[in-house]
């Protein structure tokens, strides 16, 4: 007889911390992403997304690649940028510079005015062009900008650059690596380029950039973040500080014959990301993204912040609480009173060049703030610390009830993306997506908010996901309702979990959602709710054979047992991987019947799987006539 068995194999516990909730709620691996796999592992990458276009411009070794997506496809376009060869020979010829990296890497892409940037590393001797009709390189001396490509790329791919492209100009900062010391400029503009004072920065490594919007035009700042060098540090402190660079946009340097000159707006402050109750302080600043409020809400940023074990957790800062500090706090090391105006504040366009120079050498010689910048909550969002985490991106959406909610993407260095509801409340991890068919550390996200699309890449592929992934939910209102998705809400009139659309009524009443706990009573009483019962699977064993019977977990927020028979008592069944198993040993022997494995979540118990298990001959460990007293043994036992 052909025997039918179920066998499975045990994965390694997932990394549990804390209490269920902490974990992500669904786990799915999605096989249909529409994605790019580059023909050679790309080992440094820079993304530009076109927004509302679908368009991702993608730049790695020698060569730029042009990504149109569709619903269904990607259209690819591979656009060589070659090296210079006598600027490779030099570098090669360098014994501090490994060979691999004297190639061409782009480092920078962005649209300028109307022109998309390209910089490249030019194996140590940086340089930039114009793409033409999307097709053509051109030189980028040919646009009639000032530019100096070697303040906008790095040498080198392992030096880290962030950007930013606001009203025309560009604005570089170049991390520190060897005898450089860093950098902040406005580099590429129509405008006069400015440059930060060699003592502002110690030894920056940079990790993200935004353009902050002002209540009125002229106030509008960029922001920079990175960590720098405590040269001041004891041998037992952690040598590094977190930190937030701004710039105001209208700063035009001041009046001098010099056609490169020094912000007059630069200010600095440290950020701190830690329980303020314990010595342990997460210092390195590793990926900033400003997420812009919304409605009258105040904008947030987030930051992936390291410690000296390399564990990351993510801290989130009020930017008018940010603003607060620029504006009010005394700077630090200097004691005489502050000029009338204050050092640091934006003013109209071009009243910069007209500052007295008592105003300009506080700022010079006194740039930091004294006051320290503090996460919401005073500590780090409730999220596991097993993953390591590598980029960040975030996105608003307003709920039913017209509140606006933070949607949290975080990419890790084992190629996971967590989707995490963020509120003033709590961090709510809703779904973990593996979407890369091999496995590999997140190195880039984009988010398209006009078209509602994630991008995200590795060092071998690119894909693209919905922000509104309602169908992966399933068919049933509470499993809709207990996602805590700000995109989707079970929809009354076609009853499916949809996405909640653009500028939608709340008084229609025609989606039901809960943002704010996981209770799905909006959906009806889970006590009037039976529980349907599964149709056993027949499971024919010799005597002598394993028995693992798998149960598909679902929510990881769910409590999953066994039950055999008419039992009363249950078996738990802890999880482990995506299925929780139920295996005969001799102190859990398994007979002949019925066993049922159903889940508890939100006071309502559904019914996964069943099996029927049939032996060819005796049972295992166990006589049948002690059955029944095993049953309730067994169940009072695991409880």
């Amino acid at each position: 007889m052909k025997h039918l068995m179920l066998l499975s194999t045990f994965l390694q516990l997932a990394g549990v911390v804390g209490s269920a909730e902490k974990l992500p709620r669904l786990k799915f691996t999605v096989k249909d992403a529409v994605g790019f796999h580059f023909p050679d592992p790309e080992t440094h990458t820079t993304l530009f997304l076109e927004l509302g276009t679908g368009s991702l411009y993608v730049g790695g070794r020698g060569l730029l690649y042009v990504l149109q997506f569709t619903e269904s496809d990607v259209k690819t376009t591979q656009i060589p940028v070659t090296v210079n060869e006598k600027a490779k020979k030099t570098c090669l010829s360098k014994l501090n510079v490994p060979q691999s990296e004297c190639e061409n890497f782009i480092t920078v892409i962005h649209k300028v005015n109307s022109s998309l940037l390209i910089c490249g590393t030019n194996a140590g001797a940086p340089k930039c062009w114009l793409l033409v009709n999307g097709t053509e390189l051109n030189d980028s001396t040919d646009s009639g900008l000032q530019v100096v490509p070697a303040d906008i790329s790095p040498p080198f791919p392992s030096q880290r650059v962030v950007s930013l492209s606001a009203e025309g100009s560009l604005y570089s900062a170049l991390s520190a690596a060897g005898s450089f010391n860093g950098s902040l400029r406005r580099t590429y503009s129509h405008r006069k380029l400015l440059k930060n004072e060699d003592k502002w920065l110690q030894y920056p490594q940079f990790a993200g950039s935004a353009l902050v919007p002002g209540n009125e035009k002229h106030k509008e700042e960029a922001y920079f973040f990175f960590s720098e060098l405590n040269k001041t540090a004891s041998v037992d402190e952690e040598p590094h500080r977190a930190r937030i660079g701004r710039v105001c946009m209208v700063d035009e340097g001041v009046v001098r014959n010099a056609p490169l000159d020094s912000w007059t707006t630069f200010l600095k402050a440290r950020v701190m990301c830690g329980v303020p109750s314990k010595p342990q302080q997460f210092n390195q600043l590793r990926e900033a993204y400003v997420l812009t409020g919304e409605r009258g809400t105040a904008g947030l940023l987030y930051g992936i912040f390291s410690n000296a074990w390399n564990t990351t957790v993510v801290c989130v800062y009020s930017i008018d609480q940010v603003n607060q500090v620029f504006q009010t706090s005394k700077l630090k090391g200097y004691s005489n009173t502050l000029p009338a105006q204050r050092p640091g504040t934006c003013l109209f366009k071009n009243a910069t060049n007209s500052l007295p120079w008592k105003i300009l050498g506080v700022i010079r010689d006194h740039p930091e703030m004294e006051d320290l910048i503090y996460p919401l909550g005073q500590r780090p969002l409730d999220l596991p610390t097993t993953d390591r985490y590598t980029r960040t991106v975030a996105s608003s959406a307003q709920g039913v009830n017209e509140e606006v909610y933070s949607v949290l993407y975080l990419g890790t260095d084992s190629g996971k993306v967590l989707k995490v509801l963020h509120s003033s409340e709590e961090a709510f991890i809703i779904s973990q997506y593996r979407l890369f068919r091999d496995e590999a550390a997140v190195t880039a996200m984009a988010i398209d908010h006009s078209t509602g699309h994630l991008y995200v890449g590795t060092s071998l592929e690119v894909r693209r996901i919905p922000l509104a992934d309602c169908g992966r939910y399933g068919d049933t209102c509470r499993g809709c309702v207990l996602s805590r998705d700000p995109y989707c809400g079970w929809d009354l009139t076609n009853q499916k979990c949809s996405p909640i659309p653009r500028g939608h009524n709340a008084s229609d009443g025609d989606f039901l959602q809960n943002l704010d706990n996981s209770n799905a009573s909006i959906c009806g009483n889970a006590a009037d709710l039976q529980p349907q019962r599964t149709s056993p699977r027949e499971v024919i064993l010799d005597s002598d054979s394993p028995i693992l019977l798998p149960c598909p977990v679902r929510s990881h927020h769910a409590v999953y047992t066994w039950e055999k028979d008419n039992c009363i008592k249950s078996y738990t069944c802890p999880v482990t991987g995506e299925s929780c198993v139920l295996s005969s040993t001799e102190e859990l022997p398994m007979d002949p019947g019925v066993f049922r494995c159903s889940a508890l979540e939100d006071g309502f118990r559904e019914e996964i799987v069943s099996y029927r298990l049939v032996f060819n001959s005796a049972p295992l460990w166990a006589p049948s006539a002690a059955l029944a007293a095993l049953c309730t043994a067994l169940g009072s036992a695991l409880m």
